[in-house]
């Protein structure tokens, strides 16, 4: 069974807030958690936060996680020209790189246009996980051209539900099983004016709730993959 935690590394909960607690007190928790569960995960980054607080991805790289691209500044791919778009991808790896090696991506808000897979190789990209099962796609893991794509299993407020219904949820996925969830939801959102989606059992129960999610595939067995660890997996398979 394979299993990945991956984060989307961004200020808060975009666009309703443009705080940034999820970097300050979020992601120091997600890491420590990490740390106690012995999981490496991926943590795409968008290269605004990175450079507002590159002791966080220091640590990140320094524990063995993988670095991985969120864009720029969260710009959704969807709503720019191509030309700009590109732009956008470039300057995010261009940053994240001076960091540490970067083969992976993510778009912001899943929405990611099939004519990017080309500019995402020709950068040095080799595994992309933008498109999500739960938004209707069903093609599973697969190359498109030279990039691997990886998709997303659930929306990120799956991790947050009681474990009751969570476990009717997990045993329903196909593998590999890909979570992802943001550092601004391990910090309390429940005053904020965001919706509601956005604001249930964030803080510490989503840390709770997330190390019962790592436990429970522990006890199945299972192998938790970065989704640079994908790309060698699938290259032995096609050969």
């Amino acid at each position: 069974m394979l299993v990945s935690i991956t984060f989307d590394v961004e200020h808060d909960c975009p666009p309703y807030l443009m705080t940034t607690r999820g970097m300050e007190e979020g992601l120091p928790k997600l890491l420590d958690l990490m740390a106690e569960k012995n999981v490496r995960a991926t943590f795409f980054f968008t290269a605004e936060m990175a450079k507002r607080f590159p002791g966080l991805v220091k640590r990140v790289i320094d524990e063995g996680h993988e670095l991985g691209s969120h864009n720029y500044n969260h710009e959704r791919l969807d709503r720019l020209p191509r030309d700009e778009g590109e732009r956008t991808i470039v300057k995010s790896l261009e940053v994240l790189r001076e960091f540490g090696e970067v083969v992976s991506f993510r778009a912001p808000n899943l929405q990611f246009p099939n004519y990017y897979y080309d500019i995402l190789a020709k950068n040095g990209v080799l595994v992309d996980s933008s498109k999500a099962t739960y938004k209707g796609y069903r093609e599973g893991v697969r190359f498109f051209g030279e990039v691997l794509e990886v998709p997303a299993s659930t929306t990120s407020s799956v991790i947050r539900l009681p474990w009751r219904l969570q476990r009717l949820i997990h045993a329903r996925l196909r593998e590999p099983r890909v979570y992802f969830a943001h550092p601004w939801e391990f910090v309390p959102m429940q005053k904020e004016k965001i919706r509601w989606d956005c604001r249930f059992n964030t803080g510490n129960k989503a840390i709770e709730l997330l190390g019962m999610l790592i436990d429970h595939y522990r006890r199945q067995g299972a192998k938790f993959l970065t989704m640079g660890e994908y790309y060698e997996l699938y290259q032995k398979l096609k050969r």
